[in-house]
């Protein structure tokens, strides 16, 4: 049976059972979470190592966002002609081959969110023992992951509903924080942010690059409404307006933050150090505010860890919906919640988090991750090329121009991450490999649907 089939069969016996759908907005909101992480909290300390431009790394960020933007706009176009749950997976199965889907789906099922869900985890439960040292970030964190997993396995009224005022009270905290810090601060950074000489030279360099890998780390996620497109209210009508819209207004909050960091605390305190956010907190509002803001951060990074476990189970769910060998996956309870994938994620979340072996992981599932989106964005050209016919209810704005823009990004930020970090691109191909050795595998077990 061809995958149009498959298709059609799978979402007739997913949509009789669900008796609740995501609205538009906890799409978006799981898209702002998603991508508002601990990449903007930690990138700014690696990049001063080698570049201490303010313009520059202000426009780390603006290049970081316009690459994004134009994966949205690509992918607005994918998601609503193929509108069914799983992201990449869904693309790169209906666009090229089974296999490169099934590839995708288990490089994102197994290092693309597990480990950086378990890294946000920790992250949570050591902001927040800053505050209280006598509560332990391991068990903070794993107790999060556990409440947070029971909550997404109950209904899509409960799931957006926690989703949704999670992200709400994120951005809360990063205006305010903002606002707070720039009227507070008694005395400003001497650091210019409008071109110099020299800022040329590092815009064109190696360390631009790689500080852009970091940076479209923090930037992942973009594409996170996509993993869901079969449980939202009219995919084909609000994919476009959820994925652009939540893009833009995640950029500007990423080039706000690093403006205050910047403008707040030294250069030197920041250099090399992970916490900048506390650093500057603790420059703007001294040790009491700096503690304050710890714990207001641990509560931001909750909407980080609930967006990625709503998001990634829905690939291992397509992937049990299409592999009798994973049917146990394709399962949902009465309100359409994959149930039983979110505890399979939630399960390898905890074997990386407890065993430590994510923070390795970290290091290549970013690139592993960039390459899924490479060849997606790609299956735009391809897709228009093989399958003119398809309705596309939105067509890229400007095209060819933002496919053309993202892969260039992408690519040149892949080809310095294979040169500076070939163990890291090694690591990678092994993955996947691996996925494609499950996927002959699956296939023998017995024929696809």
């Amino acid at each position: 049976m061809n995958f149009s089939n498959v298709t059609g069969e799978t979402l007739t016996l997913s949509t009789a059972s669900h008796s609740g759908k995501f609205k538009p907005s906890v799409a978006a909101a799981i898209v702002i979470a998603n991508m508002i992480g601990t990449g903007v909290f930690t990138s700014l300390g690696f990049q001063l190592l080698e570049i201490q431009s303010g313009f520059v790394l202000m426009m780390l960020w603006a290049v970081g966002g316009v690459s994004a933007l134009c994966g949205a706009l690509c992918y607005a176009e994918l998601g609503a002609a193929l509108p069914r749950s799983g992201g990449e997976y869904n693309f790169l199965t209906q666009i090229y081959h089974p296999m490169a889907g099934f590839i995708s789906g288990w490089v994102s099922a197994t290092v693309g969110f597990a480990a950086p869900t378990a890294l946000a985890a920790l992250t949570f439960g050591s902001y927040f023992s800053s505050a209280f040292p006598q509560l332990s970030p391991l068990w903070l964190a794993t107790g999060l992951l556990v409440f947070l997993t029971a909550i997404h396995c109950t209904s899509h009224a409960s799931s957006g509903g926690l989703q949704s005022f999670l992200t709400a009270l994120k951005l809360l905290l990063i205006v305010g924080f903002s606002v707070l810090a720039l009227s507070m601060v008694k005395t400003p950074q001497p650091i210019i942010f409008t071109p110099i000489k020299g800022d040329g030279a590092l815009l064109l360099g190696g360390s631009f690059a790689v500080s852009l890998i970091f940076v479209n780390y923090a930037y992942s996620g973009w594409n996170a409404a996509t993993y869901i497109s079969s449980e939202l209210e009219q995919p084909k009508k609000h994919l476009p307006a959820i994925l652009i819209t939540s893009t833009v207004l995640v950029a500007l909050c990423y080039i706000l933050l690093n403006y205050v960091f910047l403008y707040t605390a030294p250069v030197d305190a920041m250099a090399g150090k992970v916490e900048v956010g506390y650093i500057a907190a603790r420059y703007a509002f001294g040790e009491t505010g700096a503690n304050v803001m710890g714990v207001l951060l641990a509560l931001l990074l909750t909407s980080t860890v609930s967006a990625m476990i709503v998001a990634c189970p829905r690939v291992l769910h397509a992937i049990g919906q299409d592999f009798p060998a994973f049917r146990e996956l394709g399962v949902v309870n009465a309100d359409g919640i994959p149930a039983r994938a979110i505890l399979l994620q939630c399960g390898v979340t905890l074997l990386f988090l407890w065993t430590s072996s994510f923070e390795s992981i970290l290091i290549f599932s970013g690139a592993t991750m960039a390459l899924n989106t490479f060849f997606a964005v790609l299956g735009v050209f391809v897709l228009r090329w093989t399958r003119p016919e398809i309705e596309r209810p939105y067509k890229t704005w400007l095209y060819p121009l933002p496919p053309i823009l993202f892969l260039g990004i992408t690519g040149w930020t892949l080809v310095y991450t294979v040169a500076q970090r070939p163990v890291e691109a090694l690591m990678s191909a092994g993955i996947i490999i691996s996925g494609g050795l499950f996927y002959l595998a699956s296939v023998r077990l017995g024929s696809r649907r």
